[in-house]
């Protein structure tokens, strides 16, 4: 049976801290502003918007942990004071925001005092985790929470994680079934898992039998070696599916669907720049970045292109090279894409939010001020 018989349906942090299938660009590159790295960055462009919002929390209070799970619903944790955990005189304030962070309200945070204060977000539930409490997970945007005691994610947050997922204890795959993650009879072939991801779309085999998207598992060996394995059937066989040997070493290899397949291979210092692959056909195929910077992330888009940040500011990879690009970001930012297709990009002062096609986006900055 060939590997893709036919596929069709195809898809769609600390104030300092972007997660579903982005827009498809409306170009097919970039224009680049300067591919030279020795040079000078471009200038960034400035923001559309920027949103200011001053909370009623005293100045004592860290900076907050902010997660945005689309372009307007958002969530800000401040859980320490002076670098402290909070205490009895530091309780740990949670806020929401359902319009962009034009607004915010408080909410009740149901383990103020904890030895270490966490929170987590994703489409449809939120997540605290109040050492050495247990776990809070809402479902209805922060208004009532469910307790969950001990270290072991609530069922809540599992669920928002994917249907297929690494079981950290085991280090196997495992699909959720809605009350456990349970390992796939069929394991894939390789040595070591960094990562596994589902991409978009349905396959249909020879047969005729449906399956959801490919299921592909990743992970680079401590020797150097690169694995890679992929599913048609959600789990039940594998086939094992080379990689290119790319220039230098890569120290974790990462698999992310954007309505396309990526690899993405981290170096072993986490920074330099990374090896990038896409999935073409039945084959992973190493994406040129002719002119990138020396360090830098990268993050897959879809439509062959991958959004990079990196000390000279913000680019992209687009058809074999690199180019900059003049959005308002700097090497300081930590940049995701959202399930809605926004990208979040947060620094130590300000989120940033960008809303709209590759060719054209919008950025808006968040910021919030305390007493």
């Amino acid at each position: 049976m060939p590997l893709f018989a036919l596929v069709v349906i195809v898809s769609g942090c600390s104030i300092g801290d972007v997660r579903r299938t982005p827009p498809a660009p409306t170009s097919s590159a970039p224009t680049p502003a300067s591919t030279d790295p020795s040079g000078p960055p471009p200038s960034p462009a400035p923001v559309a918007e920027t949103r200011r919002t001053r909370l009623a929390v005293p100045e004592r209070y860290d900076p907050p942990f902010v997660e945005f799970v689309d372009a307007e619903q958002g969530y800000a944790l401040f859980g320490a004071c002076d670098g402290r955990p909070p205490g009895p005189d530091c309780r740990a304030l949670l806020w929401s925001t359902r319009d962009g962070g034009r607004t915010w309200q408080r909410l009740r945070h149901p383990k103020p005092v904890a030895d270490n204060q966490q929170m987590y977000a994703a489409p449809g539930v939120l997540a605290l985790w109040a050492e050495p409490h247990g776990w809070w997970t809402s479902t209805d945007n922060g208004k009532t929470f469910r307790h969950t005691p001990g270290e072991k994610s609530p069922p809540q947050w599992q669920a928002a994680q994917g249907r297929f997922q690494l079981i950290v204890d085991s280090g196997k795959v495992g699909r959720w079934d809605g009350r456990k993650l349970r390992p796939l009879p069929a394991q894939p072939p390789v040595p070591v898992l960094n990562t596994v991801a589902e991409g978009d779309g349905r396959i249909v085999t020879q047969d005729g039998t449906e399956y959801g998207g490919p299921l592909v598992v990743a992970g680079a060996g401590e020797d150097g070696r690169l694995h890679t394995a992929i599913s048609i059937d959600e789990g039940r066989s594998w086939q094992k599916t080379p990689v290119p040997a790319p220039e230098g070493e890569v120290g974790v290899l990462r698999v992310q669907a954007v309505g396309e397949l990526w690899l993405i291979g981290e170096r072993p210092d986490r920074t330099s720049f990374p090896a990038l692959w896409r999935l073409e056909g039945r084959d992973w195929k190493l994406v040129s970045a002719e002119g990138h910077p020396p360090r830098g992330w990268a993050v897959p888009l879809g439509g062959g292109i991958a959004a990079v940040v990196s000390p000279r500011g913000a680019g992209a990879v687009a058809e074999g090279r690199y180019v900059d690009l003049p959005w308002p970001l700097t090497g300081d930012h930590l940049l995701r894409l959202l399930p809605d297709g926004t990208l979040f990009a947060g620094a130590q002062e300000e989120i940033l939010l960008g809303v709209g096609t590759f060719a054209d986006l919008t950025w808006t900055a968040v910021i919030l001020e305390t007493d």
